[in-house]
């Protein structure tokens, strides 16, 4: 049988299992990266920031390898982030409960035939507003302390198995064909992170990976572990990737249920990269479409009690929820392509990338977003190194994205329409 290596949920599937982890180890590591950060075009003007994550989010991490003989071995990731400039465990943007202007625009169009006093139509569209931001808008809000990964599995003569906290197959393949390799806000996702068009990582998730002859495949399943509903929040996922000499090819799937089992956010992502020159050239064309998004449905009972709690009477209140519910669930619904062309050039202690990418909204409120700029990386040892980011975003339509990077969102600009440009400079250390 020809040797198979494994893919566990680290970008690349690339998670070390060489000769030099024989025997049992253990691994402490991690990347600390820090900056100042300017981003303008925002509701409180331009600002100026110290941020953890302009290239990577900073992070450490726990990986063990055990040796168990017969070509198979016992792994284990466990992965934390943390907020170099605050030492926490998580992050909101800068726009903080802002929400896209077309989210409030829709849900006032939707209910705007309901019989109740425009007062209490605007204070629920506003409250509701800023309970979603609060507990979906930012980065670990829960405070996890292994939100970035957390897994274990057993790499075997035909294939690995691991289960736990770990990237998306549709997203590695994102992520091997960004010339960015999603570091900065030059990342082709930048442009498509509110709501979020890719599940990244997923918990309670069971992953099949192999390596073998250039070829790198992954099948993933998720339990959603909801009681009485197995179909609820499930997750299934596949890639496959070829790197041949001088160039690489991969696609990748996901599709996921949401809470109450209906089909919600789906990507197909098609990459290539080929050697030009000095360097490479890379290209992504991805979709995004999510007719059922996930978390809203608990939107219609929230908006009932408040209602009521404002003084409408108890009889009108299911119909004024029921009425939201729907409302919220048409303003968060997506449907899009993905598009991203970049050059990525290493010459010695340098590192030099420059991208484009669009998103093309193709639902009727037409919310695009073009980015393109560069980053460069001078490398002061094999371990720490200098970061310039320069982005700019042009927000078409409703669009109304703002620059975040690897590690934070970059939230929303201060009206549909509105630009923003990102300047950034950091040092980047790894361990």
């Amino acid at each position: 049988m020809k040797k198979l290596t494994f893919v566990a949920s680290a970008v690349l599937g690339l998670l070390s299992t060489s000769a030099a982890m024989a025997q049992s180890t253990v691994t402490l590591y991690g990347l600390v990266d820090a900056g100042y950060n300017h981003v303008s075009g925002l509701r409180q003007g331009s600002i100026n920031t110290i941020a953890s994550g302009i290239m990577e989010g900073s992070r450490w991490g726990l990986r063990g390898s055990e040796d168990l003989g017969g070509g198979y071995k016992a792994i284990f990731t466990l992965e934390s982030r943390f907020e170099a400039d605050t030492g926490s465990l998580s992050n909101r943007p800068n726009s903080g409960t802002q929400v896209p202007d077309r989210i409030a625009n829709s849900v006032a169009a939707s209910v705007a035939g309901l019989a109740i006093p425009a007062a209490l139509k605007a204070g629920l569209i506003a409250g509701t507003n800023t309970s979603l931001a609060s507990s979906a808008f930012g980065v670990n809000l829960a405070g996890n302390l292994f939100d970035r990964q957390a897994f274990t599995g057993l790499i075997t003569p035909f294939g690995a198995f691991t289960l736990g906290r770990q990237y998306t197959p549709g997203y590695l393949v994102s992520a091997t064909f960004d010339a960015s390799q999603t570091q900065s806000s030059l990342a082709a996702g930048q442009v498509a992170s509110l709501p979020a068009a890719f599940d990244i990582r997923l918990s309670n998730t069971l992953q099949y990976g192999i390596r073998m002859d250039g070829i790198t495949a992954a099948l993933m399943y998720g339990a959603g572990e909801v009681a009485g509903n197995s179909s609820a929040g499930r997750f299934l996922g596949a890639m496959a990737m070829y790197t041949g000499n001088g160039f690489a090819v991969g696609f990748g799937h996901n599709r996921k249920n949401n809470e109450l089992g209906q089909k919600s956010l789906q990507n197909s992502v098609l990459g290539a990269n080929v050697t030009i020159g000095p360097g490479a050239l890379y290209g992504m064309y991805a979709t995004i479409k999510d007719d059922n998004p996930t978390g809203l449905s608990a939107i219609g009972a929230g908006v009932s009690a408040n209602a009521i709690a404002a003084g409408l009477p108890a009889a009108l209140a299911p119909a004024v929820g029921t009425a939201y519910q729907n409302a919220y669930n048409a303003a968060f619904r997506q449907d899009a392509k993905l598009m991203h062309v970049g050059y990525r050039l290493t010459s010695g202690v340098h590192t030099v990338v420059v991208a484009y990418n669009r998103l093309d909204d193709k639902r009727a409120v037409n919310a695009d977003t073009d980015s393109y700029g560069a980053t460069y990386t001078y490398a002061l040892s094999k371990r720490t190194n200098l970061n310039a980011v320069l982005t700019r975003f042009n927000n078409k339509g409703a669009g109304q994205v703002a620059p975040g990077g690897n590690g934070f969102l970059g939230g929303v600009t201060a009206s549909a329409g509105a630009d923003s440009t990102n300047v950034a400079f950091g040092i980047r250390h790894t361990f």
